[in-house]
């Protein structure tokens, strides 16, 4: 004789509620802080490549705004070589982010000084021979 297993409606529901409550805590998860040097922007600057420092690696990623972002000053004149300090969650397709500051190159975490540096050095010399 064969017995069957039912499952009670209440433990599909259950099981189906903790799914939904494990995305929900993952999207309400606080942004990471975030280091950067752009290295590249498009014309629209919905996307932005940069190298970034997320903890201990550098490593380059694009950097995805949300529409408050999109409005900020800060991104608007967003320029190659400008150091950023970003609060901003990590997703496969890159860091989206939450909020962004302006920084001095200084100001950067010491793996991503030099990077701008050698940066801003590549752009100085790329615009001298505009100037006679």
């Amino acid at each position: 004789m064969k017995r069957h297993m039912r499952v009670p409606w209440y433990g599909l529901s259950l099981v189906a509620s903790l799914g939904f409550a494990a995305s929900v805590t993952l999207a309400q998860q606080d942004p990471a802080l975030v280091f950067a040097v752009v290295t590249k922007i498009s014309k629209d600057h919905k996307q932005v490549t940069a190298q970034v420092l997320d903890g201990t690696a550098v490593s380059e990623a694009t950097l995805i705004p949300s529409d408050a972002i999109l409005d900020n000053p800060i991104w608007k004149k967003l320029e190659i070589c400008h150091s950023l300090k970003l609060e901003a969650w990590k997703q496969p397709e890159g860091y989206r982010i939450a909020s962004v500051r302006g920084l001095d190159a200084g100001m950067l975490p010491m793996p991503l000084q030099g990077l701008a540096g050698d940066c801003l050095l590549r752009k100085a010399l790329e615009v001298a021979p505009l100037v006679d």
